[in-house]
């Protein structure tokens, strides 16, 4: 059974529609207007092997704040529809990721409590046009609305640029761990408790 999802959001913000396909290659198509994010969402689905296309309409004459937020408000809301009761996953997931000066590392657990801690340090406020306080936002809304406990820390960086992608694809190839498929217990929901 493919776990897909299609998700629209409308508010007087933001109009969004995404699509998602967690079984699937890794190809994208994200076009929210705000270019540094569109290229830390291709990394998000070309790192977790899902197939993402996203597209956004937003108040981008305020700022991109609630592009970014309502994004992962939606992103969060597609993998938990998606991931349905969860049931085989491997539900946990990590990665220690290197980017050049950057090292950012990532465990996370899909078990429907959200809760993040995000422990990013970026030297700028900017990278390009982009404000680098919306990759904390971002990450609160997916986790959120994800149902995810999501833990981002920085081991070391000096280039905001390198620190905010190593966080995308370490969040990234923890989330392609968690979602993976468990062959020895692909029937089973992944808690003592029966559900998630």
């Amino acid at each position: 059974m493919m776990r897909t999802s299609k998700v629209a959001r409308k508010t007087a913000e933001t109009d969004i529609s995404v699509e998602l396909t967690l079984d699937g290659t890794g190809t994208y198509d994200n076009q929210t207007g705000v270019g540094f994010f569109d290229h830390m969402l291709d990394q998000l689905a070309r790192h977790a092997l899902m197939d993402m296309t996203v597209r956004c309409s937003g108040d981008l004459h305020i700022d991109d704040h609630h592009t970014v937020e309502d994004v992962g408000i939606a992103i969060g809301q597609a993998l938990n529809e998606a991931l349905g009761d969860k049931r085989g996953i491997n539900r946990y997931g990590e990665c220690a990721l290197a980017m050049d000066d950057a090292q950012v590392r990532c465990a996370l657990d899909l078990s429907g409590r959200p809760f993040l801690i995000c422990n990013l340090d970026m030297p700028t406020q900017k990278i390009g046009t982009f404000d680098t306080e919306l990759v904390r936002e971002f990450f609160q809304a997916f986790s959120t609305h994800g149902g995810i406990t999501l833990h981002i820390d920085q081991v070391h960086g000096f280039n905001s640029h390198h620190i905010a992608e190593a966080a995308f694809k370490a969040v990234a190839r923890a989330l392609r761990s968690a979602m993976e498929q468990d062959p020895r217990k692909a029937d089973a929901i992944p808690s003592t408790k029966g559900i998630l």
